[in-house]
């Protein structure tokens, strides 16, 4: 099979020292000098002990206090960022300021005597085992735990915070992975492309690269050893390539591509015409007004956690409807699809869901946390009720995790109930797939969550990293999972639009298309590209090739064949 970045090939050993291949998760090309990610803070000696005199109470202080400032900073960064990036500095952040943690590094230094660094070290490395014995997304939670360890052991020990490097000219980062605050802070005016030894496409550093556009390919074994520090390497974010020494043509071409700029008129369509809305998703109230500027044709997933996260009870009513006033304001008679809460898994909340779940995926997380506790989503349909009584936007609701027709029932009677007359499922588990015209008959709408859709057809964790090369929304099982459900709206008559990140990616929406996708739903900055693909491609086309995906018998054969009959997202550097 050719390469699907078109080069010729090479002798296997030449390939082996100048190309990296991992998965592509931000299109675009970039070239610039390698720059490793910031070593590791080394763990300090395991006989690190107070001297004789020292004094015990002003050792165990500073560890409060240099948690502390980590906790500041990091709270700093997360006022200046926006989105999911505030979101993971601020999540960051709490765990830097959290009591139990720094109350178990000061009891070493007062009972055993350690070094501050060192008490710390333990203490921490302690709760990450715990969190990595539960497994699922507690496990991916134990390197949150770590990266604050390193923060809080360099600032006690006075040596560089481990991080993104620091330089003058513009780089490509090349890391094992990124830590959750690593990403938050990637500067695109530095940071030209990313490449990860580790990761996947639903990762933060996934995630974060798209919404900056930023290149970035991840899960590419040996990129530390291969991707020399100073060296020149080009970056494909769509191909999921990495060349060293790439040729004075090939950078210059890259450069080309980077600075022009393209930009959507706010009207989805293919080449002959067939209308496809291109939508965006929001994740807090100022993300928004992004959306809007950016020519989104409305919002395909208002998501409202934000309102619940770091809370230790539910916002009231009124809370809620300021801040969904503020999305719904922005896109005056344009739809907003409002997902209620989604708590569970990788969003645990205190006073809904049970951390100490075994499998939390496969537990009460989003419409199943209102069986017992009904009186939340009742007072979340209440409030998105007002909101969307005191503006002009064309208000849709649906539901998370639903898995059966009774659900689907259930819930638009409780939206009826609340004037709320648009209700519809996201389809993320394969039941709904499978059951999509019974469902659909019930639902106003289905919105494909190819995230979690990719997780449960495949049944691989998507916050686990060695499951990365599994949680490809290109794999046939899960485009026959969405042609099931594009099915089920066509037989009732119903849209089926897309919300998750496989919308962003531009070969993707083609063959979602094909499928009989109505709406994509993405991050503001993935439209113009996606719009430009479509623009380019007929209806026919689009169809022809997501038959011709759906034949293939992996994700990367699949993404090759199509990517193969798509010549513009070469001319576009896509």
């Amino acid at each position: 099979m050719a390469p699907r970045d078109g080069s010729t090939h090479l002798s296997t050993e030449h390939a082996r020292r100048t190309n990296v291949r991992g998965i592509g998760v931000s299109p675009g090309r970039a070239a610039g000098p390698v720059a490793q990610l910031a070593g590791a803070v080394p763990a300090p000696s395991p006989h690190e002990r107070l001297a004789a005199g020292d004094d015990v109470e002003a050792a165990a202080a500073s560890v409060a206090e240099h948690a502390a400032a980590v906790a500041e900073g990091l709270s700093t960064a997360a006022e200046s960022a926006e989105g999911e990036a505030a979101e993971i500095l601020a999540t960051t952040a709490q765990m830097a300021a959290d009591p139990t943690l720094v109350q178990s590094a000061q009891a070493k230094v007062r009972e055993e005597g350690k070094a501050p660094a060192l008490a710390v070290w333990e203490a921490a490395d302690a709760v990450a085992e715990q969190l990595s014995a539960l497994g699922g997304y507690m496990a991916e939670r134990a390197r949150d735990v770590r990266d604050v360890r390193d923060r809080v052991v360099a600032s006690l020990l006075g040596v560089p915070m481990p991080g993104i490097p620091q330089r003058e000219e513009p780089f490509v980062l090349v890391a094992l992975d990124l830590a959750p605050a690593d990403t938050a802070l990637l500067d695109p005016s530095k940071v030209r492309a990313i490449v990860t030894a580790e990761g996947g496409p639903t990762s933060h550093t996934a995630i974060l690269a798209r919404s900056l556009g930023i290149p970035a390919v991840v899960g590419a074994p040996h990129a530390l050893e291969v991707l020399e520090e100073g060296r020149t390497v080009l970056v494909d974010g769509a191909a999921g390539t990495a060349v060293l020494d790439p040729s004075a043509e090939d950078v210059a071409a890259a450069e080309a591509l980077a600075t022009h700029v393209r930009t959507f008129d706010g009207e989805g369509r293919t080449s002959d015409g067939h209308r496809v809305h291109l939508l965006a998703n929001v994740g807090e109230p100022a993300g928004a007004a992004k959306a809007a500027q950016a020519g989104a044709e409305g919002v395909g997933l208002f998501r409202t956690e934000f309102c619940f996260l770091d809370r230790n009870e539910e916002p009231t009513v009124a809370e809620q409807v300021k801040a969904y006033r503020t999305v719904l304001a922005a896109f005056p008679g344009k739809k907003v699809v409002v997902r209620t809460l989604d708590a569970g898994a990788d969003k645990p909340m205190p006073f809904l869901t049970d951390t100490a779940e075994p499998n939390p995926a496969l537990g009460v997380r989003g419409l199943r946390t209102s069986w017992r506790n009904p009186r939340i989503l009742d007072n979340q349909l209440t409030a998105i009720a007002e909101a969307a009584a005191a503006e002009s936007a064309d208000v849709w609701v649906m539901a998370p995790m639903v898995a059966t027709v009774d659900e689907t029932e259930e819930f638009v009677a409780a939206c009826n109930k609340h004037g709320l007359t648009t209700a519809g499922v996201m389809v993320e588990v394969p039941s709904a797939a499978l059951m999509s015209g019974p469902i659909l008959a019930r639902a106003a709408f289905a919105s494909i969550g190819t995230n979690d859709l990719t997780q449960y057809t495949m049944a691989a964790d998507r916050l686990l990293g060695s499951l990365a090369s599994l949680s490809d929304a290109f794999h046939p099982a899960v485009l026959r999972m969405i042609e099931e459900t594009c099915r089920g709206g066509a037989q009732q008559s119903r849209p089926v639009g897309v919300c998750g990140e496989a919308a962003a990616d531009p070969a993707t929406a083609v063959v979602l298309v094909g499928l009989g996708v109505s709406s994509l739903s993405m991050s503001p900055r993935s439209l113009p590209d996606v719009a430009a693909v479509l623009a380019a491609t007929s209806l026919q086309r689009c169809q022809e090739l997501a038959q011709l995906a759906l034949g293939a018998e992996s994700a990367e054969q699949a993404r090759a064949l199509v990517r193969g009959q798509l010549p513009v997202l070469d001319e576009l550097g896509l």
